[in-house]
């Protein structure tokens, strides 16, 4: 029998790649179209200033037009209502003030969130409109946060392409490491600088938001190291799988966490992209304010990365120990 024929009998019918094509194909159109289809509020936090009775019939009034999407906390005043969007524990605030009402927005914290309540408004009070007013507004220069919501896909994508190209380049593992550290400082100086200097999606420090970018693809990068150098390539298929079909369509990036499937907005938080997302809008746009979870969350993918590589290190080590002690002893 050929070489040939035994091949084609070696390779799968063709019938079973186009099935798995197809399933790839679905998979693929439900992790990105699903969470976008589904987007609506679900708990958004928002303030209402103003006297109890009044705060309660703002609040059925939310829940009589959005079932479920709004979770409303009162405060006393618009000083407080301000501060809390500063503090970014609330997407934006109502202002009931009796001779012009205010509908305070945060463009940069969720644009779909403020284009909600702006619309939102008109309904609070037909007869006497509020009045809006964007606290934390985008850039001039990217007024629908464009920049920054493309910005995670090359995110993902580079964390990917960093661990696949090292580890067909590089044979040394801790050079491998050492090569995607290096390709994080570097991607995130760069893609900061785009988005920042050049496209004027981001505000702020061009350090902190290059040093957030940076340990996204390390923590990308390094988890998909360390998940191949223990499982080999479908260990890296599996991290990366992860990343693209989770990590960034429930990143919350085009709208908001709160406007994704129930659970799933806050599944994505957990994620490099997602915590990436939320990081850079707070400091690039709010001072740092609720930056912490998410620096956390980067933190903790980090050192698994790490975590991983030094156990496929040691997986390693025990294979070339063994092999070593197999070879027979020639005299």
């Amino acid at each position: 029998m050929s070489a040939e024929v035994q091949g084609d009998r070696r390779r799968p019918p063709v019938v079973a790649v186009v099935l798995m094509l197809t399933a790839l194909l679905t998979v693929l159109l439900i992790a990105f179209a699903w969470p976008a289809a589904r987007s609506e509020p679900r708990n958004v936090p928002l303030a209402v200033a103003g006297p109890a009775p009044a705060v309660a019939q703002v609040e059925n009034i939310l829940e009589q037009a959005m079932p479920g999407g709004f979770e409303v906390t009162a405060v006393p005043d618009r000083a407080t209502a301000v501060q809390k969007i500063q503090d970014r524990d609330v997407y934006g605030a109502i202002v009931l003030d009796p001779q012009q009402p205010e509908m305070l927005t945060a463009s940069a914290g969720a644009p779909a969130v403020a284009q909600i309540l702006t619309q939102m408004s008109s309904r609070l009070s037909p007869d006497n409109p509020p009045k809006l007013t964007d606290v934390v507004p985008l850039p001039k220069d990217d007024p629908r946060g464009a920049g920054l919501a493309a910005g995670a896909l090359p995110l993902v994508l580079g964390g990917i392409i960093a661990a696949g190209a090292l580890t067909q380049l590089v044979r040394s593992g801790r050079r491998r490491m050492v090569g995607a550290i290096v390709f994080s400082i570097t991607g995130g100086l760069a893609l900061a600088a785009v988005l920042q200097y050049w496209l004027g999606s981001f505000e702020g420090s061009y350090l902190a938001n290059s040093g957030v970018i940076a340990l996204s693809i390390a923590a990308v990068s390094l988890t998909l190291l360390g998940l191949e150098w223990l499982l080999g390539t479908a260990g890296l298929a599996l991290g990366a799988a992860v990343m693209m079909l989770l990590g960034n369509p429930l990143s919350g990036l085009t709208s908001a966490p709160e406007m994704l499937p129930s659970g799933w907005g806050a599944l994505g938080q957990l994620l490099p992209p997602g915590a990436a997302g939320t990081a850079l809008r707070s400091v690039s746009f709010f001072d740092g304010a609720g930056v912490g979870r998410p620096l956390l969350v980067l933190g903790c993918w980090l050192v698994a990365g790490l975590l991983f590589c030094s156990l496929g290190a040691m997986r390693s080590q025990r294979v070339v120990h063994a092999r070593h002690e197999a070879k027979p002893v020639t005299v």
